[in-house]
């Protein structure tokens, strides 16, 4: 797919209405609708533009929030589906998804589901989470969506609270029968302002534990730590025997530290042995490229995490601002400052632009969580 042209996932925040209160939340949702949401005319229209990409059509993801606040989602889904869109569903669980709600998603056409869970220990996940008791319904709920049938992806937030609780989060999934799990890493934006992160080196340490949890059978996707493709292509590339599972090896060649070595020993004590070479499955998509978010009012964002707004879809079509914005250009041609400039992986990384813009108020900056340092200065 030419990304110069269309992206493969447009992120469509639907409300910010949710009745949870998640500690790093960057939406800083609250219980009631903002003003300004896209009302239910203009979301059909919305709908219909994105048709402007040409097939394939990307895959509208329909997330907040919480998108079961709208009263009508259900109705945007179906119009969604009879245009042909695939689509994606991320809602919160909450009293709204009964096993009735559950059952009724899968008759109107819903396939994918996403769902949050932050811990492998119920005061874990309820912590950030911000209600008792959150834990158990999530896996309650986990369980449902298994045996209705849906392709379920488990997301899940790495910060100090919880990075310890990764090899046992593992353990759960597998458990639960879930195969794909997408890790997001911290950007301080909304309610994660205030939520500690991982330092730069524990980053690295993290993303080569998840390259051998792929030995596992899983398809580990990353938010906001694209340097997990240079990992993958490095482990990849080293002549080293990928069947063995050699955690000395690995910590010594890569420069890793402790954090490594006590999660992927966790990992074998937990599940065993593993039973395959990894496998990990990359995607040279960023924020900006491939991907792109449009927020409850229409706003326009290179993600949910990077607050520039660079149009609105009420003034302009979705499709001419990813393909004609000079930021987004920009995003695609990698040009960017710093070490993600002269970086040999800028294409295939390009660090993350949220993270960029939030620490440095530059989009285009370098990603000051990437501990690389490139041999070459451009």
């Amino acid at each position: 797919m030419d990304y110069n042209e269309r992206p493969i996932l447009v992120f469509w925040e639907v409300t910010r209405a949710c009745p949870l209160r998640c500690r790093h939340c960057r939406a800083e949702a609250i219980l009631n609708p903002l003003p300004g949401e896209l009302e239910t005319d203009e979301a059909i229209s919305f709908i219909d533009s994105l048709t402007g990409f040409g097939e394939p059509y990307p895959v509208l993801i329909f997330t907040g929030g919480d998108p079961l606040m709208r009263d009508d989602i259900d109705k945007l889904i179906c119009y969604a589906i009879e245009r042909g869109f695939r689509i994606g569903l991320a809602p919160s669980i909450s009293d709204k998804l009964d096993p009735s709600r559950i059952g009724a998603l899968r008759e109107i056409g819903v396939k994918f589901i996403s769902i949050s869970l932050d811990g492998a220990e119920p005061d874990t996940h309820d912590s950030i989470r911000g209600i008792e008791g959150h834990f158990q319904d999530t896996i309650n709920k986990l369980s449902l969506f298994r045996e209705k049938g849906f392709i379920t992806q488990v997301n899940t937030v790495v910060t100090p609270d919880n990075v310890f609780e990764l090899p046992h989060m593992v353990r759960l999934l597998h458990g639960l029968g879930i195969r794909i799990w997408e890790v997001f890493f911290l950007i301080q934006v909304g309610r994660g302002v205030d939520v500690r992160d991982l330092e730069p080196h524990e980053y690295e340490d993290v993303i080569h534990f998840l390259y051998e949890v792929t030995r596992y059978g899983f398809e580990v996707r990353t938010v906001e730590a694209p340097f997990y493709r240079r990992v993958v292509i490095w482990r990849r590339e080293d002549d080293y025997d990928s069947s063995n599972f050699d955690i000395d090896y690995v910590a010594s060649k890569y420069g890793l530290g402790s954090l490594y070595r006590r999660l992927a020993t966790e990992l074998i004590g937990l599940m065993g042995e593993p039973v395959r070479e990894p496998s990990p499955k990359i995607a040279y998509t960023r924020d900006g490229k491939g991907v792109i978010f449009v927020a409850y009012n229409g706003d326009v964002y290179p993600s949910g995490f990077a607050p520039l707004i660079l149009g609105n879809v009420r003034e302009s079509s979705l499709v001419s601002i990813y393909r004609e914005n000079r930021v987004l250009k920009a995003i695609r041609m990698g040009e960017f400052r710093g070490r993600c400039g002269y970086c040999e992986f800028r294409d295939v990384c390009g660090g993350s632009r949220a993270r960029a813009y939030m620490s440095s108020g530059d989009i285009l900056g370098e990603d000051p969580a990437c501990i690389y340092v490139p041999a070459s200065t451009g």
